[in-house]
């Protein structure tokens, strides 16, 4: 029998559903900035309140932490804040949240639960730019390779951007354009577009029906950053022979759901 092989990273003997699998000192630790970091500071003994500890258990953990900086008081009010350390080890992770990086194990789960190609794209000079793409192994699919360029206002990634603007935003993007006519579905009027994206941002994710392409449909979803903002989308194509009518409302949550997985990767802020 070959041995066991071991993940690398784990010691010897180590088991994941054994107590020794955490540190309850460093739980505690991650408690006290997990509630420091949802708060505008706190003093000690609101922090006690709030997690359930003594005073003086809290007041250990602080201290450690406040040694190393990653959390400080202010001697005024005596509430405690997160630190100038902590916002350096939170620097760490956004240098390598590259959002293709991120949105790459998404994009082939979906490829995969649906059996159609799924993209990524980004927002770039008032247009889409498709950054990635996972194929269908269908012979008839959707293909946009890296580079791409497509219209906002008629694709699926792009409604799911557009939903997010704000919006004076969304006013001075439809005041400098003309929205151009790609098919006899695509969205012209500034009003119908308007209330298509107040859907989109109701179901939480749009849907492009052969409005650039007769035959191809796109069901889309915003994926959002550590800051709050929509950085890129990520979207299903196919042809309507596979996409049907009945298909896209089953569609549109596993599109959801993978965007809402990437954006949780990214750190951008969780309801609630």
């Amino acid at each position: 029998m070959e041995p066991i092989q071991r993940r690398r990273g784990r010691p010897k003997g180590f088991d994941s559903n054994a107590s020794q699998a955490t540190i309850q000192s460093l739980d505690r630790a991650l408690d006290v900035l997990d509630a420091l970091a949802r708060s505008n500071g706190l003093t000690l003994t609101d922090l006690a309140k709030e997690l359930e500890q003594s005073p003086a258990t809290m007041h250990r953990v602080l201290s450690t932490l406040n040694a190393r900086q990653i959390v400080e008081v202010n001697p005024q009010t005596q509430a405690w804040h997160i630190g100038a350390m902590a916002f350096r080890l939170g620097s760490a992770f956004l240098r390598r949240s590259s959002v293709p990086e991120r949105s790459r194990p998404a994009m082939h789960d979906l490829m995969e639960a649906t059996g159609e190609t799924s993209n990524l794209g980004i927002e770039r000079n008032g247009e889409v730019m498709f950054v990635g793409q996972i194929e269908t192994h269908e012979s008839i699919r959707a293909f946009f390779p890296p580079g791409t360029i497509s219209p906002m206002h008629a694709s699926g990634i792009g409604k799911a951007l557009l939903s997010c603007y704000p919006e004076a935003r969304l006013d001075r993007f439809l005041r400098d354009r003309t929205l151009q006519q790609f098919t006899e579905k695509t969205v012209l009027s500034p009003a119908a577009l308007k209330e298509d994206l107040r859907q989109v941002r109701e179901r939480g994710w749009a849907f492009d029906d052969e409005e650039k392409t007769n035959g191809m449909r796109c069901v889309a979803a915003p994926i959002i950053d550590f800051y709050g903002e929509a950085v890129a989308g990520i979207s299903v194509s196919g042809p309507t022979l596979r996409m049907s009518e009945s298909q896209i409302g089953q569609i549109g949550k596993l599109v959801r759901e993978a965007a809402l997985t990437v954006s949780r990767g990214l750190g951008a802020p969780q309801p609630g």
